[in-house]
């Protein structure tokens, strides 16, 4: 029995430091114009940075976020490449049984889609033409430089494809289980249901922006079941369950698309490094990556993601028995207002 439980506590800390919150919205219902890809990402692994890859060998140049220590940059988590293409992914648990040895693949997969597809086709035949199986489960959220938009629901021997032109309601969201999947499985259905609920009213009057998702969903409290934001209260603790921010939080990135008659250095891969209820956004660009978000601190890690983390570490600072899992909203309060400040002023930058 000790072992049972033992077996059953691995698997929720496995399942819980893999979930993502994800939407793709169309550019009608954007104030841009644009199209958008939002990744909230969970992981197992704290530290993030970005890097440029060049191209080389037929292959494309791209911009990606990977996970800190990857010096050989072997697995990209979200990023665009230089002909407009941009993809990333949720963890989807209830497309087959979790039982297979060759696995966890998804960040192999979206590499090679950076540095070979430029179309929603590319990455098809990409998918078709990999050696089988995959090693993936996966929703993988898709942009194209058309502004065409999928995502793509992937497990390791096929796919299926929901395109956001067939959507009426001109967005889709994925969190960690796949509608063609089995019915009620996987996880995140709470979550997803908060994500609604922030966005719509921004959807309803076209005024998306990526300030809604890193300044808003991905600093939320609000709890989608009990329909409640605590940080709306005066409430010091929370405990760590089903909010779009979690501990295993490691970064928002939001990517915006091209416009008609533009080109792929237009696009721009909103950065929150670390944990984003106390970090703030970075512009990315297909030829420029800021500096703090460059694996340039030891043990090829972001500098910037260092110093979230020391905050983040402030924010679960109960260590001792279940107390890591208490979310301590007064030390988010303390640093809201300053890196809101900082992310408004790159927005703001970016835009002249």
């Amino acid at each position: 029995m000790k072992k049972l439980i033992i077996l059953f506590s691995a698997m929720i800390v496995a399942l819980s430091s893999l979930a993502c919150t994800s939407a793709i919205v169309s550019g009608r219902h954007t104030a841009s114009g644009r199209p958008m890809l939002w990744k909230h990402r969970d992981t197992g692994t704290e530290h993030n940075f970005v890097a440029r890859v060049a191209p080389a060998g037929g292959h494309h140049g791209y911009v990606a976020l990977f996970n800190g220590g990857d010096s050989l940059l072997t697995e990209a988590w979200m990023g665009m490449n230089d002909a407009g293409f941009a993809i990333m992914n949720t963890a989807s648990y209830n497309l087959m049984p979790d039982t297979a040895k060759f696995k966890d693949q998804e960040g192999v997969v979206m590499r090679r889609a950076l540095e070979e597809c430029k179309s929603l086709a590319d990455f098809e035949n990409l998918l078709c033409r990999l050696p089988k199986p995959l090693g993936v489960q996966a929703n993988f959220g898709v942009l194209d430089a058309d502004g065409n938009a999928a995502y793509y629901e992937t497990g390791d021997f096929e796919f299926r494809k929901f395109a956001l032109e067939d959507e009426p309601e001109g967005v889709i969201y994925r969190a960690n289980y796949s509608y063609s999947g089995e019915k009620n499985g996987g996880y995140g259905y709470i979550r997803e249901a908060s994500a609604r609920h922030q966005l719509t009213p921004y959807v309803e009057s076209n005024t998306v922006t990526p300030a809604v998702f890193t300044e808003q969903l991905s600093r939320s409290f609000y709890h989608g079941l009990i329909g409640r934001d605590f940080l709306d209260s005066s409430d010091r603790w929370a405990i760590d369950q089903d909010f779009i921010p979690r501990k295993s939080s490691s970064a928002s990135v939001v990517i915006e698309g091209m416009l008609p008659g533009e080109t792929p250095d237009a696009m721009t891969m909103w950065t929150v490094i670390g944990y984003p209820p106390v970090s703030h956004a970075m512009p990315v660009t297909i030829d420029k990556v800021p500096d703090a978000l460059l694996p340039t601190a030891p043990g090829f890690r972001s500098p910037y993601c260092n110093e979230t983390l020391e905050r983040k570490h402030r924010v679960f600072g109960i260590t001792r028995g279940s107390g890591s899992h208490y979310v301590d909203l007064d030390v988010i309060r303390e640093c809201t207002g300053e890196q809101r400040r900082l992310s408004r002023e790159a927005y703001e930058s970016r835009r002249k």
